[in-house]
């Protein structure tokens, strides 16, 4: 009925609805000692979009935490002291929290220049015109832009891209690999996983881990997996070949290819980012990884699941009664923050089934459509990716998360930490190049909320995998099929 469809307003009401109270912390950090800002070129005669340089004194409202951020603000205040950053940070269990925290924000009024948001939102945004595209920007400044590119793979630029634009140049990404703990595999007489180990080997690895009491609980899990949209039990579903949507090709992109990536093959082929409006939630390969994992808890190889950020799995991790989780580089970064000795972990890539798959998801700043300095915008956003202040950042905050630049990945970036396989993070990519970002629509956030119910429902056996699925597939079906005025440009 006409009456069930849902319009923008509807949208951002809907999908900011329930969002828990934000935590917001506005200041401009003391600028520390550090490298000069980099420059950027003058605006091209007629540039459309772009605010005239402000005179006088200006702010930017800025989405970010103000101590992470201070190694980057804090140069680029020194070499730009008429620019105040204002910064305001969003707490949430997961990007969709997030999102929702930011929906509800603008949707009573407050503005920000600059937003942060990871694949689950990049679309939601640009979909709903609350992003601003920044071709314009890259393209007038191509000369200067073509480092960064050279040092970025293609697959996270692809992922930050909506109908043919680009909307966020990706600073940091997670693909979901296998951590495990080497005490337990030690324990349980196992070795390092060679790359191209099976889901067969990793079957028999956690069950070799795991360890029950005389009365049958376990004490020991070999592994864990917390209920959301990145990780969760959606690295089997990819390495199973399936996914929550199909995921096509969106048209356009031809002119950054062509600029920035037309000697690299992994850029072949590319299109203007992703469409994803096609449910296949009930597909076999879909239904047959849910299974897998419902059976692993029926067996007692994974504890109850858990909605969020994966802090019980930490725990367990800690306390030597985990052996492995799906992970990105963010738990390096973490574990090691939390006080795991280097050698405690290590990481290797999810195991094959099919294929081997990956998923990700990778972040960057956007820019608010909005907003009215731009082109000041524009500037901060292209100091924070270049190589001096990403170096600043990690440097000062360490890899909790993993950065989109390729060369930062060296020995002695993890030299203090760890994982003695740190190789992964970025072998992700450059060696299975079918890697893709995680299945985000526009309408990600209900899509969301509607996977993690289902799943949940799954997991405590009010539903068979296959009823679950089948409610899933019924519901995103209704779901797209009342959005299809906000989803994607209709052909």
């Amino acid at each position: 009925m006409e009456s069930n469809r849902i319009n923008r307003r509807d949208f951002l009401r809907i999908a900011g609805a329930g969002a828990a109270s934000m935590v917001i912390v506005a200041c401009a950090p003391a600028a520390p000692a550090g490298a000069p800002a980099a420059g950027s070129e003058a605006p091209a005669a007629g540039s459309e979009g772009a605010a005239a340089p402000a005179q006088g004194t200006l702010t930017l409202r800025v989405m970010g935490d103000p101590d992470e951020e201070a190694p980057i603000a804090g140069p680029y205040q020194e070499q730009n002291p008429n620019v105040k950053i204002e910064f305001i940070a969003v707490t949430g269990i997961d990007h969709e929290e997030v999102a929702s925290k930011i929906l509800s924000m603008i949707a009573a009024g407050q503005t920000i220049d600059i937003g942060y948001a990871a694949t689950e939102a990049l679309q939601l945004y640009a979909g709903q015109e609350l992003s601003y595209p920044l071709d314009e920007f890259v393209q007038r400044d191509s000369a200067n832009m073509a480092e960064y590119f050279s040092d970025v793979h293609p697959s996270l630029i692809q992922a930050m891209m909506y109908e043919g634009s680009i909307y966020e140049m990706p600073f940091d990404f997670n693909a979901a690999n296998m951590y495990y703990n080497t005490k337990l595999y030690q324990d349980a007489g196992l070795e390092h996983p060679a790359s191209d180990w099976s889901k067969d080997d990793f079957l028999s690895n956690a069950t070799a881990i795991t360890k029950k009491d005389d009365q049958g609980r376990t004490t020991v899990f070999g592994y864990g997996w917390t209920n959301r949209l990145w990780g969760s039990w959606m690295p089997w579903i990819f390495v199973n070949e399936g996914n929550l949507f199909k995921q096509e090709e969106a048209p356009g992109g031809e002119w950054l290819w062509g600029t920035f990536y037309k000697d690299d093959a992994a850029a072949k082929g590319r299109g203007g980012g992703y469409r994803w409006q096609t449910p296949t939630a009930n597909a076999p390969e879909v239904v047959e990884a849910l299974d897998l994992v419902v059976k692993m808890t029926a067996d007692g190889i994974a504890p109850t699941i858990d909605l969020g950020s994966g802090q019980s799995l930490q725990g367990f991790f800690a306390d030597n009664k985990l052996g492995m989780t799906p992970a990105g580089g963010f738990w390096a970064g973490g574990l090691a923050n939390a006080g795991f000795a280097k050698g405690s972990f290590d990481v290797q890539l999810f195991p094959k089934w099919k294929s081997q798959r990956h998923q990700f998801d990778t972040g960057g700043q956007w820019m608010a459509a909005a907003g009215e300095r731009k082109e000041d915008a524009w500037k901060y956003m292209a100091y924070r990716i270049s190589k001096e202040a990403m170096n600043a950042w990690y440097g000062a905050n360490g890899i909790i998360t993993t950065p989109s630049r390729r060369s930062m990945l060296v020995p002695e970036a993890f030299a203090n930490t760890g994982p003695e396989h740190w190789q992964v993070f970025y072998d992700t990519l450059d060696k299975h190049p079918d890697t893709a970002p995680i299945p985000a629509p526009p309408i990600s956030n209900p899509m969301t909320t509607l996977f993690t119910n289902y799943t949940a429902r799954a997991m405590t056996g009010e539903l068979t995998p296959q009823a679950a699925m089948d409610g899933l597939q019924k519901e995103l079906e209704e779901l797209v099929g009342r959005s299809e005025d906000i989803i994607y440009p209709q052909s």
